[in-house]
């Protein structure tokens, strides 16, 4: 059942068109990884699921009842969210507010929600650690955590294992198909080819000229898989 749905899709960023006529559907419990080179518009397609970002044409349609304080987001990471001034607990409670609107009190039911997601993640023992202090895996854990408190239904990752090391990326790696294994509905933009091959079902490729939307085994035999593996 299809819960996103992109059709003739058309984005620009700072004037410039990065995405034309694009269309493609993510149905209930997909792991979608968006893969291309920079500048090719992955990070601005997130936006634009989010709301953030206007289409210049084309549209974007949520399907199943789905809304936006139902989607969980983990941006980019910046040198900011790195010194972010909070214990562990504060931060990955704060992605609770994601569905408050204008009660900002956390409920009895948020609270056990965010010890679930700390537990999920490992991080539990972490709680009243002050987040800058910590080692970037255990920050990207924590973020990780704050998003899956906002994710009722569907989880935006935007280069998620960016930086850090082999062994740390692919624990997380593991822990994110786990999730969509559970039925969470994943979309990830990553350059980590391997691990999106390894464990998503779709790859939707960004690139100038002819994009390619599909499943994995599919991405593997055309053109535009071949030629980023360097198999061409």
């Amino acid at each position: 059942m299809a819960l996103i749905t992109c059709r003739d899709l058309t984005l620009s960023y700072d004037g410039n068109v990065v995405i034309s006529q694009l269309s493609f559907q993510v149905n209930s419990g997909d792991y979608l990884c968006i893969v291309g080179e920079n500048g090719s518009g992955k990070s601005t397609l997130l936006k634009a699921i989010l709301s953030l970002k206007s289409p210049d044409r084309g549209e974007i349609r949520f399907h199943e009842g789905l809304k936006q304080e139902e989607i969980g987001y983990l941006p980019q990471q910046t040198e900011a969210q790195k010194d972010f001034p909070a214990n562990v607990w504060e931060v990955v409670l704060s992605g609770c507010l994601n569905s408050k609107r204008l009660c900002p009190c956390y409920s009895k039911e948020d609270r056990a929600r965010a010890r679930a997601n700390m537990e999920k993640l490992e991080i539990a023992d972490l709680a009243r650690a002050c987040f800058r202090e910590l080692s970037g895996g255990q920050q990207r854990r924590v973020l990780l955590a704050r998003a899956l408190c906002a994710a009722k239904r569907l989880l935006l990752l935007d280069e998620p294992f960016a930086g850090l090391d082999p062994v740390i990326t692919h624990d997380l790696h593991g822990i994110v198909k786990e999730l969509n294994d559970e039925g969470s509905t994943i979309i990830m933009v990553s350059h980590d080819l391997s691990g999106a091959i390894a464990h998503a079902s779709h790859i939707l490729h960004l690139q100038k000229g002819p994009l390619f939307f599909g499943t994995v085994s599919d991405y593997l035999q055309s053109s535009p898989g071949m030629r980023f593996l360097g198999e061409a």
